[in-house]
């Protein structure tokens, strides 16, 4: 009898976390950072860092020449011209792929904001000379502008990462994208905790960027690797995280006493997918250890990652779901057509979830309470900077946000949210048809979304 309550019970709860519910999103801001903003490298780092991306042709030998690669979306006769090209001068500030208020005085908040930079150009391979880093940026809303206040680069000269890095014999030992693939941040009072794709570890920094700890990643008592983790000989089969499918997203408690850490894809059992489910895992933030508990977040059909994740209160969180298109649907290439006038893959799935942590089910699972369509955003106020491309019949209050990545979401206040896409440079163009994405950031007025339980 007792069996039998309990089947019924995980039953119950089972039901709801399928239920959907799609809330309206009404676009309150919208600003901008141009795809080609860079950054100088600290004085004190290798020469080598002062031309970025030299290793992204073909092969990825070394290219020295500043703009001897043009930039892509994709091989033909897919791929498109983005008119940016590599190697740059300086350090692309680029690929914001974490995204947490910057707290203000007295719990208000203070409109700035702490992204950081992706790995660099994509993969461990081509990114040894990007240079990791943190922003502190400030949307105006008014202006449609982004400052970039402050830039913290990562370092680690106290040794603390246990294997050989890409700066390895220099003083300061920064990181760069041949080291890690910080892809979330969470700031706490000494410092933040990053989430990584390569091992998938764990890393934290102090304030000023060094790191202080790398902690590798175990599930049920057992380590968890991606083909990139440096403990890893290729080839090898003995992973089960995707390659980059670590921890794309990384939530909070409000206490600040535990992190949340997601994968972006599901992971592998004897080479394929083990559902179309990921793992959220409990990280000890006082005793620097995972906790053991691992819970579980069921996926939509056509989601193939997860953009970011980040807490509303002590139960509820927002997650991005994406599929990997990119541009307006409206200019989707019809049979026989091909690009640069027309988007091959369009964008159709780009959501962000609002789920409780609080309500699981008996195989784990979280409960989804419903989403918002980020390719169907209201704006009756005109306050879009720029539609992009996209057919002429489309509506003048339609907005969307048709990006590859979009890899940051947080509330701003209690009807609120701050959305941002991963820019890619320069290998994403889904705002226009033959132009390289901007790092875009938009004010949604969402208070069903935030209310929903």
């Amino acid at each position: 009898m007792r069996r039998l309550l309990l089947a019924t019970t995980a039953w119950l709860l089972a039901g709801p976390a399928l239920a959907d519910t799609r809330f309206e999103a009404t676009l309150a801001g919208h600003a901008i950072l141009p795809a080609f903003s860079m950054a100088v490298p600290p004085a004190d780092a290798p020469r080598d860092a002062m031309v970025s991306g030299k290793f992204t042709g073909p092969g990825n030998t070394r290219t020295d020449r500043p703009g001897a690669i043009p930039g892509t979306t994709g091989p033909a006769p897919a791929g498109r011209p983005t008119g940016i090209a590599l190697p740059f001068i300086g350090q692309p500030i680029q690929g914001f792929s974490g995204i947490k208020p910057v707290a203000g005085q007295n719990g208000r908040p203070s409109g700035a904001y702490w992204v950081l930079s992706d790995n660099g150009f994509g993969n461990k391979r081509n990114s040894p000379d990007a240079l990791l880093m943190l922003h502190r940026i400030r949307p105006d809303w008014r202006s449609g502008q982004v400052a970039v206040e402050q830039t913290i680069f990562l370092s680690d000269p106290d040794r603390r990462i246990p294997f050989r890095i890409a700066y390895e014999g220099t003083e300061r030992r920064y990181l760069t994208g041949g080291d890690f693939d910080i892809e979330s941040i969470q700031p706490v009072a000494d410092g933040f905790w990053l989430g990584d794709e390569f091992g998938p570890f764990l890393i934290k920094v102090d304030a000023e960027g060094r790191v202080r700890q790398v902690v590798e990643t175990t599930l049920e008592g057992r380590p968890i690797r991606s083909p990139d983790n440096p403990a890893l000989q290729i080839p090898t089969t003995n992973f089960e995280s995707q390659r980059s499918g670590g921890f794309e997203g990384m939530a909070q408690s409000p206490d600040g006493s535990r992190l949340y850490a997601l994968l972006e894809k599901p992971l592998l059992a004897n080479g394929q997918p083990e559902g179309r489910f990921l793992r959220i895992a409990e990280f000890d933030t006082a005793r620097g250890a995972w906790t053991g508990r691992v819970l579980r977040y069921r996926i939509e059909e056509g989601t193939t990652s997860i953009g970011d994740f980040n807490m509303i209160d002590d139960r509820r969180a927002l997650i991005i779901e994406r599929d990997d298109g990119e541009g307006d649907p409206s200019l989707a290439c019809a049979a026989g057509a091909n690009p640069p006038g027309c988007f091959a893959a369009p964008a159709r799935l780009k959501r962000i979830y609002v789920l409780d942590l609080g309500a699981v089910d008996g195989e784990g699972f979280v409960k989804k309470l419903g989403h918002i369509d980020l390719m169907a955003i209201r704006d009756p106020e005109g306050l879009a900077r720029t539609a992009g491309d996209r057919g002429p019949n489309e509506a003048r209050d339609r907005f969307a946000f048709p990006f590859f990545t979009i890899e940051n979401v947080a509330v701003v206040d209690g009807e609120h949210i701050i959305v941002g896409n991963d820019n890619n440079l320069p290998f994403s163009a889904g705002r226009h048809l033959t132009r390289a994405d901007d790092n875009e950031l938009i004010l949604l007025r969402v208070p069903e979304l935030l209310g929903a339980r």
